[in-house]
């Protein structure tokens, strides 16, 4: 009678009703597969999870493109909300000398052509800890990182060493951060000339001369838990070590067609 009443067919209400059943199935499924990716990274964006899961839902012959995932996430409440900046880590007003910007008009055109360099901090429960980045502006590895409670440039300095450690090519360098006193030091830049590294940095304080760098502390923040208060200091550097490794070598990466930034530094030269 109600399917007389909306001028439906009984085949066409029951047609329905399997329709809707084979639906949430297919839900169900993707959504395993979104949780089985959270696990390894859990605040991983809608676009990259897309790439992460896109060969299961081919292999599970699952129809399913980007604006469907993001519906299956919305309607699960799944979405990633970004977090705002509010600790200050730059402090350029110092008397130490600044070096001009060598990278304001060129790109990178390969791995360890250009390194940016940046420092962010991390909440704890037993207060912020600092943790300093080197990242490779071409293949957006991250080479070298250094966790500490101070803002002291010997602990960026750490991370610079890092990085030159795990270089592997022989070709120029450049060296690009804010003005912050921690690059201007006289150690941060006696390492860079000891090693053929040409010093670049921000002529004002426009975040957007660092753009790569700050869009790296966000990415670490917002997608490996970075952003959220740890339980202690140790806890936060073993979280920093999962979190460069998995950077690196799984989480794929828009700028180089879903390629870990791993897979792009090793490349052929």
């Amino acid at each position: 009678m109600i399917c007389a009443v909306l001028g439906y067919t009984r085949q066409a209400y029951y047609k329905q009703e399997v329709m809707h059943k084979e639906q949430e199935k297919v839900k169900k499924r993707i959504m395993m597969m979104v949780c089985q990716q959270r696990k390894i990274l859990p605040k991983v964006g809608g676009k990259k999870l897309y790439l992460l899961i896109k060969e299961n839902l081919c292999q599970s012959d699952i129809k399913c493109g980007r604006d469907k995932l993001f519906t299956v996430l919305r309607e699960n409440d799944l979405l990633i909300t970004p977090r705002k900046r509010y600790i200050q880590t730059t402090m350029s007003r110092h008397w130490m000398r600044k070096y001009p910007n060598l990278v304001k008009e060129q790109r990178p055109t390969a791995p360890e052509h250009i390194w940016v360099s940046d420092i962010t901090y991390i909440a704890t429960e037993e207060g912020y800890c600092y943790l300093s980045l080197v990242t490779d502006a071409y293949s957006r590895k991250i080479m070298g990182y250094n966790v500490s409670d101070s803002l002291d440039a010997e602990e960026s300095r750490k991370a610079f060493q890092m990085a030159l450690r795990n270089r592997t090519r022989t070709t120029p360098l450049i060296h690009h951060s804010d003005r912050g006193l921690q690059y201007c030091s006289k150690e941060y830049v006696e390492l860079a000339e000891k090693n053929n590294v040409r010093m670049s940095m921000t002529e004002h304080s426009d975040p957007y001369e660092n753009a790569l760098a700050e869009r790296m502390n966000r990415t670490l923040k917002e997608e490996f838990a970075l952003g959220s208060k740890l339980p202690s200091k140790d806890v936060a550097v073993d979280v920093v070590r999962e979190a460069v490794e998995l950077y690196n070598t799984y989480r794929p990466h828009w700028a180089h067609n879903g390629l870990t930034p791993q897979h792009v530094h090793e490349k052929p030269r």
